[in-house]
């Protein structure tokens, strides 16, 4: 109903203004694009809300969504490589980052950043929770369009959430030995997540 409300095209100017329509690595060849459509009528903007219709995301979209909003908003464009050295580790050349886009106002950020931490406090992100960390977090199932195909779990966080260091996106194509309706991306993705956080904050 909110997705509705809002509208197709002030939807995808928001899908837009995180990345997705976009390609970014022009050198490698293919590439997945994360999209949003472009012609929407009521009923499938409203499924666009929810992630459904004809949306797709990929990881590393979904890794620029939080890390954007970790970031006051402020999304940045992706890159490979962040630092070339030469045989006796002398940096001969280093990746300036480079902002993609003004996605939502730090205040928003802000808000987000607050129910994010909600989630892993008292939701379905608890699997994620660090001790002594204030951690962002939120899980998804997302359907594959496939019925012989499990639902994909999916989880993105990033922590300390009041002065971020790292931003996570888990996605998790097949969980062997789990039942379908069991696929969660909080019990799946949540202590995926934790273990790369906690490998960054202590390091």
């Amino acid at each position: 109903r909110m997705a509705i409300e809002v509208g197709a095209d002030r939807m995808r100017d928001q899908a837009e203004a995180f990345g997705f329509n976009q390609q970014y690595f022009e050198d490698l060849l293919p590439q997945a694009t994360a999209r949003f459509p472009e012609e929407m009528n009521d009923p499938q903007t409203g499924q666009s809300g929810i992630g459904q219709f004809d949306v797709a995301a990929t990881p590393l979209q979904m890794a620029m969504v939080v890390a954007g909003i970790a970031n006051g908003g402020t999304v940045m464009k992706p890159y490979l490589v962040d630092e070339v050295q030469s045989p006796e580790f002398e940096q001969i050349d280093q990746t300036d980052p480079e902002a993609l886009s003004e996605a939502v106002s730090a205040s928003t950020a802000n808000q987000l950043t607050d129910l994010l931490v909600s989630t892993v406090d008292n939701g379905t992100a608890r699997p994620a929770a660090i001790p002594g960390v204030q951690v962002a977090g939120k899980t998804g199932t997302a359907q594959s369009g496939n019925l012989d195909v499990p639902p994909y779990a999916w989880f993105v966080s990033f922590a300390p959430a009041d002065d971020p260091e790292v931003a996570v996106a888990v996605m998790i194509q097949k969980a062997p030995g789990v039942d379908r309706g069991e696929i969660a991306g909080g019990l799946l993705g949540g202590p995926i997540a934790k273990a790369i956080m906690e490998a960054v904050i202590n390091k």
